[in-house]
C-alpha cells in the first residue's frame, strides 16, 4: 500500500516519471498491478496483494478491502466504480460499467458484470444477490437471479 499512496502523491504533484518508477516497483514487490490512474479513497486496503490486478481508471471509496487474486477492470473504456465500505473476495472478477454499491460484499470467486447494490452480498458466476441487508439492520437471506438477469 505505501507504494500505491507514494504513486498517487506522484500522480497528484504531477511527477510522471517518480509516478511510474513506484508504479513498477509496487508490481515487483508487491505482485500486484495497480493502475497509475486508480484512485480510491481512505482506508484502501489490500489484505494480499498477490494477484490483483486493478485497471488505471477505476475509482473507488474509502474503507475499501480486497484479498488477493481480484481483477478490477474495465471494458471498452468504461470501468468499475467501487462504493465506499466495500469487500471483494479472494479471486472475483468485476468487470465493466459496473457499480458496486456502498457496504456491498462480493464473494469469493464472483464474476460481477452487472451493479451490486448498495448494502448487498453477491456470489456466483455470474454474481447473484443472496443477501440484502439495512443499514445497521437485520439481513435479509435468499438466493436471487443473477445480477445481468434484472427484471423490471
Amino acid at each position: 500500500m505505501v507504494w500505491y499512496r507514494l504513486m498517487q502523491w506522484a500522480r497528484r504533484w504531477r511527477l510522471v516519471p517518480l509516478e511510474m518508477v513506484f508504479g513498477k516497483i509496487n508490481t515487483v514487490c508487491c505482485g500486484c498491478i495497480i493502475g497509475r490512474g486508480a484512485d480510491f479513497g481512505p482506508g484502501f486496503v489490500l489484505v494480499h496483494s498477490q494477484g490483483v490486478v486493478i485497471n488505471g481508471a477505476v475509482r473507488g471509496g474509502r474503507d475499501v478491502k480486497v484479498e488477493h487474486q481480484v481483477t478490477i477492470g474495465a471494458e471498452k473504456r468504461q470501468a468499475p466504480v467501487v462504493g465506499d465500505d466495500v469487500f471483494i473476495g479472494a479471486g472475483a472478477k468485476v468487470l465493466g460499467a459496473v457499480t458496486i454499491g456502498d457496504g456491498a460484499r462480493v464473494g469469493a470467486n464472483a464474476v460481477v458484470v452487472a451493479d451490486v447494490p448498495p448494502h448487498s452480498t453477491v456470489v456466483g458466476i455470474p454474481a447473484r444477490v443472496v443477501r440484502r441487508r439495512e443499514p445497521g439492520g437485520a439481513a435479509e437471506c435468499g438466493v436471487g437471479p443473477p445480477l445481468d438477469e434484472k427484471t423490471g
